[in-house]
This record gives structure tokens, sequence and C-alpha cells, in this order.
């Protein structure tokens, strides 16, 4: 199976379970299944009665034979403890998932800066389209439904992110690069890197790591995967970006503001004609009164 077989069959098994609920029961067969797997985590015996959102989620790795790569547990905190300890967890809330990663939530969170509270809920990524996230969950409305949200959308505490490249035993298959892509860009264009992650290879089981925006050049180009540009960052110019990043964030420079001292994204947006719902779409922005100084804005 390839990663990317892998991701779905995680993605399978949750939504099979679509719609059980505690109004009929139907929710005990979760709970059920995550208690005859031993051993239990810290020895605690889950009780129909509890709230069983990262229940399901366990359940749910259990079901699919992935516990080798997803530690299991029945409390939010501690299973982010447990990513944590396996190397499995992204810290920034403004990370973009893939499917079958773990969204951890913090219903505290003000939306100002990376989300560092007390985890209250768990979902399992079902699938990305553009800024656009949609989660299954248990104990949703004492049920298993969807949720849809933004990427770096208010609430998100991190991500459990699985290694299941570890488990696959068919690799994707390699081919040689183009030198342009369909957006126009091309290997030696400098761009503004507008993200804050960068990846070890242009595939989808790349590995992720921190780094900062502002100018930098296209060094290598792999249409069709999932990070396509690989960018090495200008000198001096803010960014520390070296390595393979999403298409998003690669943008023509007339296409990023700056955010300076004193602005605010309505301001930004009557100066560029647009409205602050479409900027903050655009960028992913939960709270449209919250901007930094420095910030880069793409513009529609």
């Amino acid at each position: 199976m390839t990663e990317k077989q892998i991701r779905d069959k995680m993605v399978q098994t949750a939504t099979a379970w679509l719609g059980c609920k505690e109004s009929n029961g139907t929710h005990k067969q979760i709970i059920d299944l995550y208690n005859s797997h031993k051993p239990l985590a810290r020895n605690y015996k889950v009780k129909y009665t509890d709230a069983w959102c990262d229940t399901f989620a366990s359940a749910v790795a259990i079901k699919a034979g992935m516990t080798d790569i997803i530690p299991t547990e029945c409390g939010c905190e501690n299973h982010i403890t447990l990513f944590k300890n396996a190397g499995c967890w992204v810290e920034n809330d403004a990370y973009t998932p893939q499917a079958g990663d773990y969204i951890f939530y913090d219903w505290d969170d003000t939306g100002a800066g990376d989300n560092t509270g007390h985890a209250d809920h768990v979902g399992i990524v079902v699938s990305v389209s553009g800024k656009s996230i949609k989660v299954i969950e248990g104990n949703k409305s004492n049920a298993v439904g969807y949720r849809t949200l933004s990427v770096n959308a208010r609430y998100i505490r991190g991500y459990g992110v699985p290694k299941y490249a570890s488990k696959a035993t068919t690799a994707p298959v390699e081919t040689a690069p183009p030198t342009e892509a369909a957006n126009g860009f091309s290997v030696g264009d400098t761009v503004m890197f507008t993200g804050c992650l960068h990846y070890t290879s242009s595939y989808s089981n790349a590995i992720a790591k921190g780094c900062k925006a502002g100018l930098a050049k296209i060094t290598q180009i792999s249409a069709g995967n999932p990070h396509p540009y690989h960018l090495q960052a200008v000198a001096g110019k803010g960014a520390t970006v070296f390595g393979w990043v999403n298409a998003n964030d690669a943008q023509a420079k007339d296409k990023v503001y700056t955010v300076q001292r004193g602005d605010t994204l309505s301001k930004i947006a009557a100066m560029y004609h647009t409205t602050v719902n479409k900027l903050a779409e655009l960028n992913g922005i939960s709270n449209p009164n919250f901007i930094k100084t420095g910030q880069l804005i793409k513009l529609p």
C-alpha cells in the first residue's frame, strides 16, 4: 500500500461509524472496541457515559491496525503528550494537514497567536481542499459527525501526524521535475514566501519544519505534488525557507502586502479594492481584528 492508501484506510474506517450516537446506544460499539484493546491507557476502562471523542479517535487507529504508529488514549491532553513523545506532534496550528492527521481543539482559544492551551476535543482529518479542512469527530453533539473549518482557524490546538509513510510498502513514482509550473512560475523566479512551514521533499510523506516568511527564489519545481516548489531564502529579506513548500505559499511579489504599523485589515482591503472577508478567507485569518506588523497578506 502507498502512504495515500494507508491514509485513505484511516478515513474510511472513521467514516464507517458516521451517525453512531448516544441516543440509540450505537456509540457503545466504539467504546467496546477501545476497551478491548490492551493495555488500556492508564488502565482506565471507558464508560458509556464518559466523553468519548478521543476514545473514538483511538478506536479508529485500533480498527485500522495502526496502533504501532498511533498511540491510543481516551483523554486529549494525554494523547498530545503521547504524540509528542513519538515525535509526531505539530505545534503550529497554521499547519496544513493531510487526510488521516489528528486535529486537536481548545475551545478557550482567543484566536491570537499560536494556541497552546488545554485541549478539549479531537477529530481525524478527512480531506483538505484549498484552505478548507473537513474533519470527522466522535462525541460531536453526542454523535459521530463532520466539522468543516479553515486552515489556521480559531480553536485549533495542534496536530498529531502519524508516520504513515513508515508503513507504506509501495512508494510513489518519482518523475523528472519540470522547470515551469502551470501558474507561470519558473526555476530562478523570485517570489514572496507567505507560509510558515517547508518540507523535506515535494511528496506527501515529507517531514514539515518551521521557517519564516519573506522573499525567496525558486530552485526546483515538481508540479502536481503536494509541495511543488523548492525555495531558498533571499539573504537579508526575512525568510528562512530552504525546502519544498505548498503552492499557495509562493506568491508573486505584487500579490503580497506587508503589514505596516497602524494597518488594519479594513484599511488594506480599501487600498486594494477588495473586502475584509475576502482577505480573511484568502489568508486563513480567523480574527480579522488581529494582524501583526510585518505579517504578509496575500492579495486577490
